[in-house]
């Protein structure tokens, strides 16, 4: 059995130090080649533009923000109400809260205008128009609910659409044909 050699990793580059430090260490440490700009990633540098808001987010997308936070504390309501009955129902309580997670990430995104934000909220408002449909159909108290519920689950959907809220969301529009 032979072996293979072992491959020798280069060395890895240096980003530039203050003057004082490569001073000190210049006197201990052989010179090296000096190093004019440190390696960045492309990825990172976009990630860092986009994260910096160019100002407040518009209406529509506080309002859309606002929308996701009142379904999210909706669920997360439901879930402490079935986890309140006790027995097999602290299971279906705690995972119901932890569907409202959901939302309320959503909303925390909308918000601070990022990007990922606008699909999870607009999953939950598609999700949220057959519940308010059924809710529709019930009887009692149900029935106001859900035409409140569909009343949300609609104007979040027309506020995550709407091209001011695209547009501070950075999502380019496809041109029609």
């Amino acid at each position: 059995m032979s072996q293979t050699p072992k491959r020798r990793r280069p060395p890895r580059q240096q980003a530039a130090r203050p003057a004082t430090e490569s001073a000190a260490a210049s006197a201990t440490k052989p010179a090296a080649k000096p190093v004019t700009k440190p390696v960045t990633d492309s990825a990172a540098d976009s990630a860092a533009e986009s994260s910096t808001p160019e100002g407040p987010p518009p209406l529509r997308l506080t309002l859309a923000a606002g929308v996701a936070a009142t379904e999210g504390l909706a669920v997360a309501a439901w879930g402490v109400a079935t986890a309140a009955g006790g027995g097999k129902a602290i299971l279906a309580g705690l995972l119901v809260m932890l569907l409202a997670a959901l939302p309320l990430a959503a909303a925390y995104g909308l918000r601070r205008a990022r990007r990922w934000s606008r699909g999870p909220a607009l999953i939950m408002q598609l999700l949220s128009l057959p519940i308010a449909w059924t809710m529709l159909h019930s009887d009692g108290l149900v029935i106001p609910a859900g035409a409140f519920l569909g009343a949300l689950a609609l104007a979040g959907l027309v506020l995550l659409v709407h091209p001011a809220t695209t547009d501070a969301l950075g999502i380019g529009r496809t041109a029609s044909s």
